[in-house]
């Protein structure tokens, strides 16, 4: 934090984005009523490498000063979690309403009261904080849900919850046959597997115009969110999917024969006061 398709019945559409309730869009202003509909429509997704001990520090900090101020600023902090394979890994997702309003809340927030009094302590947790995609939801239907409501200031007691980011990436943006093969079969199977899909967000092409806070460019990545109630509602789902013939033979040959690299997920634990968990 250095100074930053298919129609819900599974028949195709005629546009790659869809209206929540599966009516194609075939105009700029009917694009814009929808990215105006979908909760965050450009994400951030941010992992951070943090000195050996420093984890609890950062946390605890972000939890106290660094939520409320930042959607006082006019971004929303989506979720922040311990990463549960790396104990000096801090990852976090924050939203904004479009590109150029995501630059104003940065300038707003990085050079207002709170980031200032508080960086030195930030900054002093973090060996490389540049780690960071920038993204937005696959199509209509793919954004992120209500929040649940977060415990106030103060709160210390960690959800028993996990969530998990799958990352996968490709040789070429994403488009209309691998949204429809994320509706349409992967979706559906996760959730009969166990787990509960939260998004799917695919890369953002806009220029990254605050240009003190990096991220990542030349590549074409998506990811989807699931949660589950604990570690043992996961371990139950990886037992599943291990034992699914359609997960095995059809459905992840399908998704590897997309990707240049096989999928790598992320672990995350929330912490006490993040909205996603």
């Amino acid at each position: 934090m250095t100074d930053g398709t298919a129609t819900t019945d599974g028949t195709a559409t005629t546009d790659a984005t869809a209206m929540t309730d599966g009516t194609a869009l075939t105009d700029g202003a009917a694009a814009a009523d929808v990215a105006a509909a979908i909760r965050h429509p450009v994400v951030e997704l941010r992992q951070y490498t943090l000195y050996p001990g420093a984890r609890d520090v950062l946390v605890d900090l972000f939890d106290r000063e660094f939520v409320e101020s930042q959607e006082a600023a006019g971004m929303t902090v989506v979720g922040q979690f311990h990463d549960l394979a790396d104990p000096d890994r801090f990852v976090w997702l924050r939203g904004f309403p479009d590109i150029p309003r995501r630059a104003a809340a940065l300038h707003e927030f990085y050079g207002g009261p709170v980031w200032q009094r508080h960086r030195e302590q930030a900054n002093a947790t973090m060996v490389d904080s540049d780690d960071v995609l920038l993204l937005r939801p696959l199509d209509g239907r793919s954004g992120f849900p209500a929040p649940a409501v977060r415990p106030p200031v103060g709160h210390r007691d960690r959800p028993s919850s996990l969530v998990t980011v799958t990352l996968c990436h490709r040789a070429e943006p994403v488009d209309a046959a691998f949204t429809d093969l994320y509706h349409r079969r992967i979706r559906p199977l996760l959730t009969e597997t166990g787990a509960a899909p939260v998004a799917c967000l695919s890369t953002e092409y806009a220029e990254n115009d605050y240009l003190a806070l990096p991220v990542r460019t030349g590549e074409h990545v998506v990811c989807w969110l699931t949660r589950f109630a604990d570690a043992g509602q996961f371990d139950e789902h990886l037992r599943r999917l291990d034992r699914s013939e359609r997960w095995q033979a059809e459905v992840l040959p399908e998704l590897s024969a997309t990707l240049t690299a096989p999928p790598r997920q992320l672990r995350l634990a929330p912490t006490p006061r993040s909205a996603l968990r």
